[in-house]
């Protein structure tokens, strides 16, 4: 034993090292392969601000929530509380229409209907000051847009 380990034992310190033989210790990198039948994030097309509902939506979304939960008697009261059954979903819905609910909205997502609600609103490529500019203000109101430098 060296100096510090008896003056760690002496104190009352060390531990001692028991041998479980219910726990495995294995060294070494663990490397995980994804699965290409399951999507990933990066399979998913690029979140583009500008969205239009297609006129068949409703076919659409029904076809990918029978995809992945099954025939249901109500497909528009399905709940999203698997994660794993969401996660599917949405990631088909993204690819399928090229528009991804962000990751600010996922929480209000928690039955099929949030998400027909979703995929419903179109979406402008417009900012709000583009909207501003556009917009007739009253005449008591002046918005200098140029930056000046004092």
């Amino acid at each position: 034993m060296t100096e510090k380990e008896t003056d760690i034992a002496d104190r009352g310190l060390a531990r001692k090292k028991t041998w479980d033989p219910d726990v495995v210790r294995v060294t070494g990198q663990l490397e995980l392969a994804p699965n290409p039948a399951e999507p990933t994030l990066s399979s998913l097309p690029p979140r583009s601000r500008k969205y239009i509902p297609p006129v068949d939506l409703v076919q659409r979304l029904e076809l990918c929530v029978r995809e992945v939960f099954g025939p249901s008697s109500n497909w528009q009261q399905v709940t999203l509380e698997d994660s794993s059954r969401k996660f599917h979903l949405l990631a088909g819905l993204a690819a399928e229409l090229g528009h991804a609910v962000p990751n600010s909205r996922l929480r209000e997502m928690q039955n099929t209907r949030d998400l027909l609600t979703f995929y419903s609103t179109p979406v402008k490529e417009v900012s709000k000051f583009d909207e501003l500019i556009a917009a007739d203000l009253p005449s008591n109101l002046k918005i200098d847009w140029g930056y000046k430098e004092l």
